[in-house]
């Protein structure tokens, strides 16, 4: 059910530079201190919610209708939600939904997440473009005590994004194998039941809809944690090597991650393709840079071209760090730019099936602008197989 309309502020919102905005809570009572961002994706708050690229982050919605679909077991990307915490303007209303099996607070207060309402979001959005991504502490108490310079102080000692390694928090502890497709009416998920090509994946933090697009474009995936190395991959016999997508800061992942796909990249000629923070990994191994951005990508309407084609592809983005493509040695070619801001979205290496992108393809805000990026891997092993066997 929908909350109720508290009498008095039931949750608290204090930023790093002494801001406090008051507000009522829904899902979990408590504390949590993370960066703040804002999404401005209109659908898809579940997923945000569970994409662990948001780890240690806390979203605000710049669309006010969160919450009206309400939530289901299908939609999550990871078995739990990842972002820190969710303000919104609006409080929640009852879901409205054929899908819906629980209310977005119920499943918030399930899963341990805590949430504000009837926040100004288009202030605090303004103020986050203007000033950075800030840090915040956001509480929730249904008494409404607040010490509001404990919050402040929390806010300013939390330690930030930059040097933070969160990959190693969020990928699986143990390889596992997956076969479910993309969902399709009427059947839902069905399994891939005649893959054509293995895939290694690696896991810093994978979507399941990423897993899912890998699946129907004909692989057997394996997905393996972030710490892998080049023997763990090539024990598999792949035919491909996957980088998933994750959070934090791309160089901390780096110090462990860079030296395995180096020697992919070395030692074989296996076709490779990134997404997210897996495109940055590439583009570290590759020889390039990654730097923090002021407020990142966060939503589903952002412009990409694809430099060769002139292309305009709407994507989906979620990353606060991008590749410096100035920092690009030569080899290594840029294939997509944002349109919003200039920043790097893709990179090639020249004359190998080795490529990667910023955004997200599996999120299909297109819906399928992006989808041939799976299908351009999918033929690169195909074609890598026929060249073997000539």
């Amino acid at each position: 059910m929908a909350p109720a309309a508290p009498t008095h502020p039931t949750a608290c919102l204090a930023l790093a530079d002494g801001s406090v905005f008051y507000g009522a809570g829904f899902g979990a009572t408590g504390q949590t201190v993370a960066e703040m961002c804002f999404n401005t994706a209109m659908t898809g708050y579940q997923e945000i919610m569970t994409d662990p690229s948001y780890a240690g982050q806390i979203v605000t919605f710049t669309f006010p209708h969160i919450g009206n679909t309400g939530t289901n077991p299908e939609d999550d990307e990871t078995a739990d939600p990842v972002a820190a915490g969710m303000v919104v303007k609006w409080m929640p209303t009852e879901p409205s939904n054929w899908r819906a099996t629980q209310h977005l607070s119920e499943w918030l207060a399930a899963r341990g997440r805590i949430a504000i309402g009837g926040i100004d979001t288009r202030r605090l959005t303004r103020a986050i473009r203007q000033q950075g991504a800030p840090h915040a502490a956001l509480a929730h108490d249904p008494d409404g005590n607040f010490d509001v310079e404990a919050l402040v102080a929390a806010a300013r000692a939390f330690a930030g994004l930059e040097g933070m390694d969160l990959a190693k928090d969020v990928t699986c502890a143990q390889s596992y194998h997956w076969n479910e497709m993309r969902w399709a009416w009427p059947d839902g998920y069905q399994p891939q039941t005649e893959p054509k090509h293995k895939v290694v994946a690696i896991d810093y933090g994978a979507k399941r809809n990423i897993l899912r697009c890998l699946a129907s474009a004909g692989c057997d995936v394996t997905v393996l944690p972030a710490s892998a190395t080049y023997e763990d991959v090539m024990a598999h016999q792949p035919d491909g090597v996957f980088l998933s997508n994750g959070p934090g800061d791309p160089a901390a992942t780096g110090v462990y991650a860079v030296p395995m796909i180096k020697d992919v990249l070395n030692k074989s000629d296996l076709p490779v393709f990134g997404i997210c923070l897996g495109h940055q990994m590439l583009a570290l191994a590759l020889g390039g840079t990654t730097i923090k951005m002021s407020h990142g990508h966060h939503g589903a309407n952002h412009p990409v071209k694809e430099i060769d084609t002139g292309k305009v592809e709407i994507t989906s983005m979620n990353h606060g760090f991008a590749v410096d493509s100035q920092s690009l040695p030569k080899g290594v070619i840029e294939t997509h730019r944002s349109l919003f801001d200039g920043s790097n979205c893709g990179i090639r290496m020249e004359g190998r099936p080795v490529y990667s992108v910023q955004h997200h393809p599996e999120a299909s805000p297109g819906p399928q602008d992006s989808y041939y990026l799976f299908e351009r891997f999918a033929e690169a092993m195909a074609a890598r197989a026929k060249a073997t066997t000539a």
